[in-house]
């Protein structure tokens, strides 16, 4: 039988609210803490298939969120397409060559880095009670793209906006095949037992309105068309970060079948514009859930009740902060499930 979340995200809706986290594995948490100080590198940890399902596991163990997100990283992607991958301590992510430098044909693709991500998802699925849904994930191809271009992360994508502007042809060639390999890398993890995707736009509030249509809603159209063609019965959630008023017309022509909101968005507005009846997923701002207290009890209350009427996945607005305190955690579930 379906669960709470996986029902809610086909536009079920129902008096109890299903809710997961971004991020709701990782560094909050003690136990996910011993286990990274025991395995070593971050990518290590992601390679490491039964540690990542543990990891994976850990807050279902300890919260009963009704969705288990798939511990990987967005960039899984550029090092599948051949680029070279690294977490440095204190800095981030580093991919080399970047491609303001190199050309992509440079790379040589490996989709066997994709093997032990599947199963991950595997062994999660075998150890999760059917009514909590196993959720996959990929970064969008402009968010993808941006480290891609760069090497690493950056405030304002400055490298990747002038190369979208300066050079189109050779960025859409960039964006089309980061697209190609997303669909490939979705497509086996539902294949291994994930029952909905996110895609993750975390720079798309970077992108002027003409950009944005051709990098954020083209792309993210073109993958949801993929996936709803081989697997028309995994929801997909699209969660386009910081595009404001954009994100109405995102709903509208993605095909997506749930969006995701940041903590910026009104959600009286929200419910106001976007489709009827379209499943909306958040949008606690993770600083407040890291405060706690009447103003986390009040917040999560309006958030409830300007969503009422339609399907809702409580969620936050991006991902939980690792100075969030577990007590904080538990208050947000009590408030949400209303015990």
């Amino acid at each position: 039988m379906p669960g709470l979340l996986l029902d809610t995200l086909k536009g079920k809706r129902s008096d109890k609210v299903p809710m997961w986290l971004m991020r709701q594995a990782g560094r909050y948490l003690p136990e996910y803490r011993e286990l990274r100080a025991e395995k070593g590198g971050f990518l290590d940890l992601v390679y490491d298939s039964e540690a990542a399902a543990e990891v994976t596991l850990q807050p279902i163990r300890r919260f009963g969120f009704d969705g288990a997100i798939l511990f990987s990283d967005i960039l899984i992607v550029p090092h599948a397409m051949g680029q070279g991958l690294e977490f440095t301590a204190g800095e981030g992510p580093r991919l080399t060559p970047p491609l303001h430098e190199a050309e992509l044909a440079d790379f040589t693709t490996k989709h066997e880095r994709f093997d032990a991500v599947y199963e991950t998802v595997r062994l999660c699925r075998a150890q999760l009670d059917d009514s909590v849904t196993m959720l996959g994930f990929a970064g969008s191809p402009w968010t993808v793209a941006t480290y891609m271009v760069a090497g690493e992360g950056s405030r304002d994508q400055h490298r990747t906006r002038e190369l979208a502007y300066l050079d189109p042809a050779r960025f859409q060639s960039i964006i089309d095949s980061i697209a190609e390999v997303t669909i490939t890398y979705l497509r086996g993890q539902i294949d291994a037992g994930v029952e909905a995707v996110q895609l993750f736009d975390s720079w798309a509030g970077s992108l002027a309105p003409d950009q944005f249509e051709r990098w954020v809603i083209e792309p993210n159209a073109a993958i949801t068309a993929a996936i709803k063609h081989s697997h028309p019965d995994c929801p997909v959630i699209g969660f386009p970060k910081g595009a404001g008023e954009k994100l109405i017309d995102y709903a509208r022509r993605t095909g997506v079948d749930a969006v995701g909101l940041d903590e910026t968005v009104d959600p009286a507005w929200a419910h106001r514009e976007l489709p009827p009846g379209m499943p909306v997923q958040g949008n606690l701002d993770p600083l407040l859930l890291m405060a706690g207290g009447d103003a986390l009890k009040a917040r999560v209350e309006f958030i409830l009740e300007c969503f009422a009427a339609r399907p809702h996945v409580f969620n936050l607005g991006h991902g939980i902060g690792q100075h969030t305190p577990i007590e904080h955690v538990e208050q947000l579930v009590a408030a949400v499930r209303g015990s």
